[in-house]
C-alpha cells in the first residue's frame, strides 16, 4: 500500500477547510489559488487517496523504441560493455538501428546501459635513486627569467637562468646568461666545473633534458655530429646522461628548485638591467644554498656537502 504523503495531507486539509469557509478564504489562509482548489475538489471523492498526484507520463508514446530495438541494444551493450555512446551508435547502425544517438543516449541512461569506463592503470614510480656522495650526478637546466621581472631598461630583453644542482646535496650552482644556446651552456659547464673543484669534489655524471642547448639528439644532423655542450663533456670524460623526451619528472630536482626560484624569487623582484639581475640571483643562490631543507634532515645543501667533504658524513 503506498503510504500518505504531507503534500496529499495537506490538500485534505485545504479541501475540507474550502468546503466549510469557501474557495476564496481557503485560498487566502493556505497561500494557494482558486484554481488549484477547484482541481482538486474535482477529483475529491472524500477520501485521502483520491488526492494523490497521478503520474503524467502518456500510455503510449508513437516514437519510443520497439522491444527489437530494445533487444538489439541490449546485445550489443553486453558485447562492448566498455564502448562509448558513439561507438556504440555507430555498431548498431551496422546492424539496422534508425534511431539518433541522443534517442540512444535517452535509452541508456533511463535503463543505466552506459559505459562503465575501466580505470587507467597506476602508475607505479621506480624507486628512488639515491647518490652516494657528491658530484656522482648533476642535473642541469634552463630557465627563462619572466618578462614580467624585467622593468626599466630590461624590458623587452630576455635573461636566462642556467641550473645545475648536485643531486647528493641539493647544493646549486647559478649562472645569468642573456642568450639560451649550446654555447651558453658549455659556458655555464665550464664554470661549473671550476666552482665544484675548488669546493672539493667532480663531477662524474651530468644529467639534462634533450633540449637543443645541450644535444643533437633530435636535430637532422648525423648521431655521431656532438654539440659543442656534448664535446666538452666527452673531452673531460664525463657521462651525458638525457631523460625521456616530454618527461621533465626525470629532472625532478633542477625542476623542483625552478619552482621554488618562481614563489620565493621571480614572484617579488624586478630587474632593471642585465647587472642587476646577475647580483640578485647571487644573492638568491647563497640563500639557497644555506637553508635548511627537509630530504637534508633539516640542514642545509651546503652544509650536507661540508659534512661529507670534511668529515665524510651523510643525511641518509
Amino acid at each position: 500500500m503506498n503510504s500518505v504523503t504531507q503534500d496529499m495531507k495537506f490538500r485534505q486539509s485545504l479541501l475540507k477547510y474550502s468546503q466549510k469557509y469557501g474557495v476564496t478564504k481557503a485560498a487566502v489562509k493556505y497561500k494557494t489559488n482558486r484554481q488549484y482548489i477547484y482541481r482538486w475538489l474535482r477529483r475529491y471523492d472524500g477520501t485521502i487517496e483520491s488526492l494523490r498526484e497521478k503520474s503524467r507520463r502518456p500510455h503510449h508514446h508513437p516514437n519510443q523504441h520497439t522491444e527489437q530495438e530494445l533487444k538489439l541494444i541490449r546485445d550489443m551493450r553486453r558485447r562492448n560493455p566498455a564502448a562509448g555512446l558513439v561507438v556504440l551508435w555507430v555498431k548498431l547502425r551496422q546492424r539496422g538501428y534508425t534511431r539518433t544517438v541522443t534517442g540512444l543516449y535517452r535509452v541508456l541512461r533511463r535503463s543505466g546501459g552506459m559505459a562503465v569506463k575501466p580505470k587507467n592503470p597506476k602508475y607505479i614510480p621506480k624507486p628512488y635513486e639515491q647518490m652516494s656522495y657528491p658530484g656522482e650526478r648533476v642535473q642541469i637546466d634552463v630557465k627563462f627569467v619572466p618578462a614580467a621581472c624585467l622593468v626599466g631598461a630590461a624590458a623587452g630583453r630576455k635573461f636566462y637562468q642556467y641550473t645545475a644542482i648536485d643531486e647528493f646535496s641539493r647544493y646549486r650552482y647559478l649562472e645569468a646568461f642573456e642568450e639560451n644556446s649550446t654555447y651558453s651552456s658549455t659556458q655555464f659547464l665550464i664554470h661549473m666545473l671550476d666552482h665544484f673543484k675548488r669546493l672539493g669534489f667532480s663531477v662524474k655524471c651530468v644529467q639534462t633534458d634533450n633540449g637543443f642547448e645541450f644535444t643533437k639528439r633530435f636535430g637532422t644532423s648525423a648521431p655521431d655530429n656532438l654539440s659543442l655542450f656534448e664535446r666538452a663533456l666527452k673531452e673531460r670524460k664525463i657521462t651525458h646522461k638525457l631523460i625521456r623526451p616530454f618527461t621533465p619528472r626525470h629532472n625532478g630536482k633542477v625542476e623542483r628548485s625552478h619552482r621554488k626560484d618562481n614563489e620565493y624569487f621571480y614572484a617579488t623582484h624586478t630587474f632593471y638591467s642585465f647587472n642587476d639581475f646577475k647580483k640578485q640571483l647571487a644573492v638568491h643562490l647563497r640563500k639557497y644554498n644555506n637553508f635548511p631543507m627537509r630530504p637534508l634532515n633539516w640542514i642545509s645543501p651546503k652544509a650536507a656537502l661540508n659534512n661529507f667533504l670534511k668529515h665524510n658524513v651523510t643525511f641518509h
